[in-house]
This record gives C-alpha cells, structure tokens and sequence, in this order.
C-alpha cells in the first residue's frame, strides 16, 4: 500500500530548491572542485592554485561579477591556459547563470580539436559540467558546434573565424577568443570584430582575449596587451625580497653555453644568482603590478620562466638549439660523450612559442649593391670571412639541393639554392629558359635540370632533390609537366593570402577548367609567402657568415639578380575592416621580382625534404654522404653547366633531344642577360651532336 505525497510539500520543496543562491561565480573554487588531471599530465591529481599562483587574479577579472569588460592574456605556448582559463572560464559562467556563450578559434579544424580533445573530456570529467551539459552520450546529443544545456537554458556556441557567418545573427553574453593571433581578416568582415559585436546587446558581458604572440605590428593579442594595463607578475627575490617581473634580458645574461643547466636570473638589487629551485617560493610570493595603469583593461603576460611545469634549464637549451650551439654531455653509466640530438625551432617559434612575445622580421631587404658587393668584391669577402664559390659549385658542407622555378608569358625563371644545417643557404645559380612552360623546348630544359649533376667544391656529383614549381599561374600548363616526374622530387607550390599560421600546408586540391577536381598526389602546397619573405629579409641582413639562417651567393650571378632578389618591402596598412595587416609591396614600378620567389620555392623544395626538421645526427650523416673529396680522372668530361675553359674535353654531350631546348636556356643568367661565353659553349655543344647543323 503506497502514499501520494503531499502536493503542499512537492510545491515547498520546488520553491526552496528555486531560492537556494547560485554558487559564488569563483573561477579558482571551480577550478579546485572540477579540474583532475589524469595520469598523461606533468601534473597529474587535482588542480592545485598553490602551484599556480599566478592564475588567481585572472580568474577574478574574468568572474561574472568583476566590472572588466574586457580581459586580454598574451602568454607563451604550452601553460595551461585552455585548460586552467579557457575551459573553467566557461564552466563557471555557466554554473552561476543563465548564459549563451561563445568560443572563437582561428580555423575550423582547431574549433574541431577543441571540442572532441578538450572540451569534451573536460565536460566528461567535471562534475559541474556533467550537470548542466550531460556527458555527451546520448544523455544530450547535441551538436557539436552548437551545445545547449540540460535544462534549456543556455548554449555554447564554437565557431571559426574563418567563417563570418558563424559569427553573425547570435547575441553572447560571454565572448572567448582562442588564438586570437591567427584570426584572418576577409572581405567579409574583421572575425575579431564580429565576435566582439556578439556582446554588444548586454552590458555585463565578457569579452576574452587568450593567445601567444605571432609579428610585430600586426599581432592582435600584442595590439590588445597594448592598450590593456600590461600587468606583470612580479616575484621577490629569496635574498633581499626585492620585486622584479622575470624578463628575457634577465634571464640571457645568465646563459653560459657550457652551463645551460645554471641558467637563471639575477637580482639587480642583491647580485644574487636565482636558480630554479627557488621558482616554486617565489611563485607563492609574487603579485601583478599594472605596467600601464590608463590602460582601459585589463591585461596579463605571463612566459614559460613562470610555468611550473618546465624548468629553466629548458629554456636555455632551446636557446642554444636556436643558436646552433652544440653541447655534449656524459652518460653517467659508460662515462662515454653523447650529444645532444633535438630538433631544432625556429626564430620566430622560440620567440613566441617559448618567451610570448611578438617576432620581428625584416620589413625589407638590404641594399641590393651592399649584398652583390660582399660577394663580388673579393677583399671584401675577405674582410667578412665569406668562402665564396664559382657559380654553378655547390658547397660541399652536407646540403640539400633545391630549384624554384617561376613561370612567365615568354620565359621560365629557375632558381637553384644549396640548404645546409642553421639555417644556412647558398644561392648556387639562377638560369632564364626563353621558353613558356607549355612549350615542349622549356620542359625539356626542365627536365634536363633534373636529370643534370651539379659539381660540389670537392668534386662530388649532387642532382637535385627537390624542384619546386610555381603554379598560381598557367596552372594546367604545371600540373601536365610536374605529373611527369615523382611528387617527391617535384612539388608544385602556390602563395596564400595569409600572413599567420604555417609557412608551408598541402593544397586541398586543384580544378581543371571543366571544374573537375585533380588528384592532388601529395604534390601541392600552398606557401605562406608574407611570412617567408620576412624570414628571408632578416636573413639577408645577418652580416657574420657563421651565423644562423647567413646567407651566401655565388660569384658572377649579376646586378639584376640582386635586384631582383630585393624588389620588395613591406609596409602595415590599415584595411577596410580596420585591422593592421602587412602588405610586400615594389620598391621601385618597374623592378622586376622573379629572383625572390624562385627563392622561396626553391625553400619550399628544401623544407619538403626536411630541412626546417633535420636533426644534427641526420645533418652530420648527409655532410658524411656529400662531403668527401671525389679524385676524378684528368681527361674526364665535364657537366653542361660547368664554369671552365671551353674545351670539348669540358663539355659533355647531352641527349640529342634536350640539346635544342637548353642551347638558349643556359645562355643566358640571371635577369635574363645573355652570357655569350655560355652562349658559345651551348653553341659548341649543339654543333657537336650535329643537330643543329651550321645554325
């Protein structure tokens, strides 16, 4: 026999339950009651503030309750902030209230990350989550872009910034831009501007900024944390108390390249070097102090010195794999050497990965006369040190050999460029072929660059590794040619609009006239040329010749090359949505600038075959495959590129049908001057395997 219960006490309870406050919005008390790591991170257990001081005054400026609008965190990678800011920022937002929320990341495939590797192991594990989103299996099978709560009252929305639309026809109390660095702007409208027009229907929302650095002048985090209040966190020293930011200058001073494990800071009151094992106590100590205290927000910038997930012996061995320094250790068991084998990163990598600051790149080359000069000019090459090579040498210091190839109306530009360890390169020859890629004679000559060796200053045979075609234009043309030869040799390469995010990304695929889609064969990639003329430029400036990324020109490749090679600038302009984006424009009307991108193709050759990834092992093991002195016999014949006296015992016979395309491709040089020792040699040559008879 049951009993109805009393409708007076169901009624009692639901009121009560209705008038019981929400909990205080308090990030940091989410944080404590939902956040576990698992066993796979460095810091597996409970989320712990005592280890992350820092994070305190973050999560009070992003509460529901705090009067910022806006809150910007510019921060190296790899500390935490997806799971320690972004994710609890939300969680307890929609804990407290009623909320439509939204998230922004740069591109579809990164919103797509975040919610299946992030997001949703998170809203798996939180008890807070589970409550009001469900578990995600079945118990709410929303989608997975756009996810509503339970009890119908409220929605995550992630979105990309690539798409405008997503951005547009919603109102979002709680605004979230993840990478903020890497949004794009298009003709469409600013992302960054949109998503902040999703708040502007409520007075008390939120707008979050959260990013690593990318350029200076055009990073949107930098241009954020600008005009933010630039808070830093401020530690005090274990000796004296005195209180200082840990800064990079600091932190390089105390880098011995025999000692990176010493490395650390030092108090400018006291003298006394800091190691890391003070890190943890300092961290408890410390306090953010406003840098720019009009600023009309507020602003947070925090680097990998203060994680306390890595040490600062790891910084500094970045550092030293960014310089090309080598250190060798000893195995404690045998006592024997072992070097220290890692990949190596990149400028602008460390500088924003590692310190989270903006890079700064060249914005243009240097004088075109001052680089011919330090080549052309022998004493002054000796002044610099430079080991300068005849045209048409390869160095013999372990390299990759790549072409960049340009495609004109009337003729085919071909850049060949040596890639050696630091990021060190040589401009090896530059060739105009007087012919359109489409025409049987220019992709002869193509093909016979393949198929020719390529002299090294110990007399080694190298044939190239990688040849990379523009094909933005005469594309057809292209694609028929490169479907020729193998798509690891022959990459086909094309300049995206973009000026954030990789230097170098497969192409989706390509269309024929009739809009057919073309198998891309592993073969196309679409090159992020804004950012690879930067790096290029800041290259062209390094001035000491063992320096990282110096680069090296043969003699004889002429004044138009240089020209050419310095044609462009950058400037930042203000577009249309009123975003500050770079732009390379001419430095002069009518300087032509063929030299520069068959540079940064011949690159993209380079990189394809792993030159922004080798490791000093596989550097060492290709210097001992190249390097060695090659005795040859005296009556030998040599190349048809070969610079020499013109002999018929230096010229050797081509096959008879490459022989008419390259007679007038290899005379001329760069710029397309005609070089009539060439041209007579090519002659020669021709009249030797008697098919061109008297012409």
């Amino acid at each position: 026999m049951g009993f109805l219960a009393p409708a007076a006490g169901i009624v009692a309870d639901a009121i009560a339950t209705a008038m019981v406050p929400p909990p205080e919005p308090n990030i940091t008390r989410w944080c404590e009651e939902n956040v576990i790591f698992d066993d796979r991170s460095p810091v597996p257990g409970a989320f712990n503030i005592e280890r992350f001081p820092f994070l305190r005054e973050i999560h009070e400026v992003l509460s529901p309750e705090h009067p910022a609008r806006e809150v910007t965190v510019r921060g190296s990678a790899q500390w935490g902030k997806t799971v320690s800011i972004i994710q609890p920022t939300l969680g307890a937002w929609h804990e407290y209230t009623a909320l439509d929320s939204l998230v922004v990341h740069p591109t579809q495939s990164a919103a797509s990350e975040w919610v299946t590797t992030k997001w949703l192991p998170m809203r798996r594990s939180a008890l807070s989550l589970r409550r009001i989103f469900g578990a995600g299996r079945g118990q709410n099978r929303d989608n997975m872009y756009n996810q509503e709560t339970l009890a119908l009252d409220g929605s995550l929305k992630v979105a990309s910034s690539g798409s405008p639309a997503d951005l547009t026809g919603t109102s979002r109390r709680l605004v979230i831009m993840d990478d903020l660095s890497k949004f794009e702007a298009s003709e469409k409208g600013d992302p960054e501007s949109l998503a902040e027009s999703r708040a502007s229907g409520f007075e008390d929302a939120k707008i979050a900024r959260v990013s690593t650095a990318m350029l200076t002048g055009t990073c949107r985090i930098t241009l954020a944390y600008a005009r933010s209040d630039q808070r830093l966190y401020f530690l005090p020293c274990p000796n004296c108390g005195h209180m200082a930011p840990l800064t990079w200058e600091n932190f390089l001073a105390s880098i011995d390249p025999e000692d990176l494990a010493g490395a650390g800071f030092g108090c400018s009151a006291c003298d006394l070097r800091i190691g890391h094992r003070h890190k943890a106590a300092m961290l408890r100590g410390g306090q953010w102090r406003a840098q720019n205290p009009k600023g009309d927000h507020p602003g947070f910038h925090l680097w990998r010195a203060y994680s306390p997930l890595r040490d600062w012996a790891s910084i500094a061995r970045e550092y030293a794999r960014l310089r090309g320094w080598t250190r060798v250790t000893s195995n404690v068991s045998t006592g024997e050497a072992v070097k220290d084998e890692v990949k190596a990163e990149t400028e602008q990598v460390f500088w924003n990965d590692v310190l989270g600051l903006p890079f700064e790149q060249a914005s243009d080359a240097p004088d075109w006369e001052a680089l011919r000069d330090r080549t052309e000019d022998e004493e002054l090459a000796r002044e610099l040190g430079l080991a300068v090579l005849a045209r048409r040498i390869v160095p013999a210091s372990g390299v990759l050999l790549a072409a960049g190839v340009d495609c004109q109306d009337d003729r085919t530009e071909v850049h060949l460029r040596a890639f050696g360890r630091y990021r060190q390169s040589w401009s090896v020859d530059y060739i105009t072929i007087p012919h359109h890629i489409g025409d049987s004679e220019g992709r002869a000559a193509l093909n016979a660059l393949l198929k020719q060796n390529w002299r090294t200053e110990l007399g080694q045979d190298l044939a190239i590794d990688c040849l990379a075609i523009d094909g933005g234009t005469y594309t057809d043309d292209v694609w028929s040619w490169a479907k020729t030869h193998p798509w690891s040799r022959v990459i086909i390469v094309k300049g995206a609009s973009t000026h954030n995010g990789p230097l170098m990304v497969p192409m989706k695929f390509e269309r024929r006239k009739d809009g057919k889609q073309k198998r891309r064969q592993k073969r196309a990639f679409m090159l992020n040329v804004s950012m690879m003329k930067g790096q290029l430029f800041t290259w062209m400036h390094q001035s000491n010749p063992t320096e990282r990324g110096f680069m090296h020109f043969a003699r004889g490749l002429g004044d138009e090359f240089f020209r050419q090679l310095t044609a462009e600038k950058k400037i930042v302009t203000r577009s249309a949505t009123g975003v500050m984006v770079p732009r390379w424009v001419a430095v002069e009307a009518a300087r032509r600038n063929e030299a520069l991108d068959t540079a940064l193709y011949a690159e993209a050759g380079a990189r394809r075959k792993g030159w922004a990834s080798m490791t000093d092992l596989q550097w060492e093991a290709l210097a001992e495959a190249r390097g060695r002195t090659v005795t040859r016999p005296a009556d030998r014949q040599g190349d048809l590129f070969d610079a020499g006296a013109d002999t018929p015992d230096d010229v050797s016979v081509a096959p008879p049908d490459e022989v008419a395309g390259l007679a007038a491709s290899v005379a001329r040089g760069g710029g397309g001057a005609v070089d009539p020792v060439a041209a007579a040699r090519v002659a020669k040559l021709a009249k030797l395997n008697g098919i061109l008879g008297n012409g």
